[in-house]
């Protein structure tokens, strides 16, 4: 099934083919490989998304690999759907760290993002122009608050949640 047909796109002639009983499987064979295609196509219920650049016989392995129940992705398209999941893994730890720190004030937020950047309590003290008690106090309470053991815990913390000002 090509995705550009004429009357209805191939993503939805693949909809309807694939809502029947007893369809048949369906490969998507197309230059496009816009990731929202993929998608649609795989939610569509197509069995492979194989781009037209493939050599002929990959695309007969595909087809045929397709026929004894198994799925195909060109690699191209395989490389960028885990791309897009590692991203989707790495945006839902900078969510969950961000609302972990959440439960910190402000006052405790600006050394948690020093500790974050390597500095000592007297760095942190300096750039925060607090003293080094109150930097200790702070980092007992920020390690208490989110239930962590060690400053280390605090840096990944802070770099999982990428704040604005938090070293990358």
């Amino acid at each position: 099934m090509d995705i550009r047909m004429p009357k209805m796109d191939g993503l939805a002639a693949t909809e309807a083919v694939r809502s029947r009983g007893g369809a048949p499987e369906v490969v998507i064979l197309t230059t496009f490989e816009a990731d929202e295609h993929v998608l649609r196509a795989l939610r569509a219920g197509s069995a492979g998304f194989v781009l037209k650049d493939t050599p002929p016989a990959d695309i007969l392995a595909a087809l045929r690999r397709v026929v004894r129940g198994e799925p195909v992705l060109s690699p191209t398209v395989t490389r960028r759907l885990i791309a897009q999941a590692a991203g989707s893994a790495q945006d839902a730890r900078r969510r969950q760290a961000r609302e972990r720190l959440t439960h910190l004030s402000d006052r405790e937020r600006a050394p948690a993002i020093e500790v974050g950047a390597g500095k000592s309590n007297a760095e942190i003290g300096a750039a925060l122009f607090l003293s080094v008690p109150t930097v200790k106090k702070h980092v007992s309470h920020i390690l208490t608050t989110l239930d962590l053991n060690n400053r280390v815990q605090i840096a990944l913390l802070v770099h999982d949640a990428k704040l604005p000002g938090s070293p990358d």
